[in-house]
């Protein structure tokens, strides 16, 4: 008679067979269904148990470590504590006998032991808290050849990556008592132990082209990330914020950073190791470097600051290594660790701070130079540079910095190689991606930028400007009407940068005490900026630039930012120089010149959205402060807006397509700057507010007399023209809500019906 857990065993295995190996779709879900059945049957416990002592593939392993994991996660109708006791036992002596499996068996295994002892944590068999002996489990591992010390080690790595990541099944509260359980219990010996591997494995001659000796090193390495990179005290770092990261080290570790060869084992790991290691030891001593200040007091922290600037010059002084990209975007978060984590008063009293200083500057005149090898690494050196820059007015160590020797040079080496970025970016051989297509990185670097440049701000303005005035108008006049005209690009985008920076540069005042000549500088660049406006404002009937627009705006919002409002001097040198270049001789003309850019902008940029959403963006910006808005009312182009916001004049409000306008919100966006701009002066004029709402009754009534008739297409109707109408309404909606003229308006027979509809 045939075994019928034989023909069973059989049935599952072409299951997995079935959904692992086949290419036919419908085969595949009919064999998940049938195995979603198998998970929830009663007796899949025992027939897991037979998959992984009869299966003949690993397929049927993988299933059964996998079901088995669902199992014990399962929060209704938990498993019995014996059960799950003998399971993981089970599991125990399965790695240890089967030394072979593949990988990702083994992985699942690991798995489902990592998941049963997370869950079991709290419990107790007589008295004793059965699922905390983690190490004791995998000592018979470490004890044993290469093969089963990755097993032993890699158990330890993903236990603890279990513990550190919340299970969402599980109440969080549970979750964070379990993490503070492990971390005060376990998780320092788990920690020591791996660094004593390392160093075992550190003082053999290792043959990393043996794959088991290979694989033993990146297991340990990855253990030892884990433990360092373990949230402590529940706050759940991410990437976005981790140039803000401190690690919250117990006080009960003390001892292991107080020893100097911890830090040193990692630097010794780096320069011995390959270089496909050594990502994984830069971001260990990330963390390490990232430690809080309050587990040392003062002479301590200044000791281990010594060790880690020393490591960091080795570092430097032999920068092989940092070719490869991974390498060198991990030594770039451990050099602002630098900086995010210790005072520069600190940093300039280690005693090879000036040969530090320089060799962090080359690098970062290096690196920014050969901007398309790793441009997401180069926010990691600005941040160091910006917070640096930020120090010097604070600084109280009699130690000089040496930051207005160096500061200059990564300003100089950030602009120069954007502006010779242009070129390679032309030619383009090697298909590389334009620096100026992300907006959003390059914003990102500008704002370090700004405070980077505002450090020997003098130095900057004479790059920026140059020493031969008539030269560079001259070149500008020249370059940007031949190439503008003819579609080429170099002088624009060279430009399109220099708009961005000067942008930046001016908004960086905000980060120092600023005096009457750095004001004039200013003054000068924007008078630059200005007369550049002036000329591709004129000819944009012919042709335009979106990027250097884009960078207009983003000029023209930081000028904003530090120039326009109460806050600011009307005696300011800026202004006087505004006035003696380009006849500005107040803020009102001023203002007159961001509203002129704004009506230019939406007369022939309506239908780009970018420029359009930012130039909307930029009078909404200045509609909000009460003393410039006073002054905008007055200007006819104002009142030009306030009585002619019809697609006759602002493109954009034409456009019923979303294909064409992704983002049709801008209506709402310009209602709301004109709302603010009409209450301004409104008091009771019934006439000028009968006057404002003029075009939007217009539109209401085309829309009214189109539904009233018989020949129309409804569904269009409905989709096209009222959306628009309804984005409008809702920005006048921000301000008129308290008036009755609004709700006067609206009971309009036009109003109402196509509201109703």
């Amino acid at each position: 008679m045939r075994d019928p857990g034989r023909k069973s065993l059989a049935q599952l295995e072409n299951l997995c067979k079935q959904l692992y190996e086949t290419t036919d779709t419908t085969t595949r879900l009919q064999a998940e269904k049938a195995l979603v059945e198998f998970t929830n049957s009663p007796d899949c416990l025992s027939k897991c148990q037979l998959l992984l002592e009869r299966g003949s593939s690993s397929y049927s392993q993988l299933l059964a470590a996998t079901c088995l994991t669902k199992l014990v996660s399962r929060t209704n109708n938990p498993l019995p504590l014996e059960q799950r006791i003998d399971i993981r036992n089970y599991v125990l002596n399965y790695l240890a006998t089967r030394p072979k499996l593949a990988t990702f068996v083994t992985q699942a295994l690991i798995q489902l032991y990592a998941r049963i002892t997370k869950l079991g944590w709290f419990d107790c068999q007589k008295d004793d808290y059965v699922f905390r002996n983690a190490i004791t489990d995998v000592t018979r591992f470490l004890q044993d050849s290469v093969e089963y010390c990755i097993i032993g080690v890699t158990i330890l790595s993903q236990l603890t990556n279990e513990i550190n990541q919340a299970d969402t099944t599980h109440p969080l509260t549970k979750h964070r008592k379990i993490a503070s359980s492990f971390r005060d219990s376990s998780l320092f010996d788990i920690f020591t132990l791996s660094c004593n591997l390392l160093k075992q494995a550190s003082g053999k001659n290792l043959n990393l082209n043996d794959e088991s000796q290979h694989g033993l090193l990146m297991q340990l390495l990855k253990l030892t990330h884990n433990c360092l990179n373990f949230d402590f005290i529940g706050t759940s770092t991410d990437e976005s914020s981790d140039d803000l990261c401190t690690v919250q080290i117990p006080t009960s570790w003390r001892s292991a950073f107080l020893d100097s060869s911890t830090l040193q084992l990692f630097f010794d790991l780096y320069h011995s190791i390959p270089p496909s290691f050594s990502p994984l030891v830069l971001s260990c001593l990330v963390q390490i470097a990232s430690v809080r200040r309050s587990l040392f007091n003062n002479a301590e922290r200044a000791k281990f600051l010594s060790h880690l600037v020393d490591g960091v010059k080795r570092i430097l002084e032999n920068p092989q290594s940092l070719s490869d990209p991974n390498n060198y975007h991990e030594f770039c978060r451990l050099l602002a660790r630098l900086k995010s984590n210790y005072q520069l008063g600190e940093l300039v009293k280690v005693e090879n701070y000036p040969e530090v200083i320089r060799l962090i500057a080359n690098f970062t005149v290096t690196s920014l130079q050969h901007w398309e090898f790793a441009p997401n690494s180069v926010h990691y050196l600005l941040s160091l540079w910006q917070r640096l820059a930020a120090s010097v007015p604070y600084v109280k160590a009699t130690e000089p910095h040496m930051l207005e020797t160096y500061t200059p040079e990564v300003t100089k080496a950030y602009i120069t190689s954007r502006l010779e970025s242009v070129h390679i970016i032309l030619r383009n051989r090697d298909g590389l991606e334009d620096p100026l297509e992300d907006t959003g990185l390059v914003q990102q670097q500008l704002d370090q930028l700004s405070t980077i440049g505002r450090c020997e701000y003098e130095k900057t303005c004479a790059l920026l400007v140059g020493t031969r005035e008539e030269e560079l108008k001259s070149h500008l006049q020249w370059k940007l009407s031949l190439e503008v005209t003819l579609g080429l690009s170099p002088a624009v985008g060279r430009l399109t940068w220099l708009v961005y920076i000067i942008g930046a540069v001016i908004g960086g005042r905000v980060s120092f005490a600023s005096t009457d000549e750095q004001d004039a500088m200013d003054g000068e660049l924007v008078c630059r900026v200005l007369q550049l406006m002036n000329l591709t404002d004129s000819r944009l009937a012919q042709a335009g630039n979106e990027k250097l627009e884009l960078a207009m705006l983003s000029f023209f919002e930081q000028f904003r930012k530090i120039y326009i409002g109460d806050q600011v001097q009307k005696s300011s040198k800026l202004y006087r120089r505004l006035s003696e270049v380009l006849g500005l001789n107040d803020e009102t003309m001023v203002l007159s010149v961001f509203i002129g850019k704004i009506i230019t902008n939406l007369k022939y940029w309506g239908r780009c959205e970018p420029i359009t959403s930012k130039t909307l963006q930029l009078l909404n910006d200045l509609s909000i402060g009460y003393p410039s808005v006073r002054k905008l009312v007055k200007l006819s182009a104002v009142q030009f807006m306030l009585n002619n916001h019809t697609s006759e004049h602002f493109s954009f409000l034409g456009i019923n397509n979303q294909s064409n306008l992704t983002d049709m919100r801008c209506r709402t966006t310009f209602y709301t700057a004109l709302g603010r701009l009409l209450m301004v002066d409104l008091g009771e004029d019934e006439d000028q507010y009968e006057q404002f709402m003029l075009p939007l009754t217009a539109a209401f009534e085309a829309v009214a007399q189109m539904f009233s008739t018989n020949s129309f297409n409804e569904q269009e109707a409905k989709s096209r023209p009222l959306s628009p109408l309804y984005l409008c309404f809702r920005g006048l909606l921000f301000f008129f809500f308290a008036f009755f003229w609004l709700f006067e308006w609206v009971s309009l027979p036009c109003v109402s019906l196509s509201l109703s509809l």
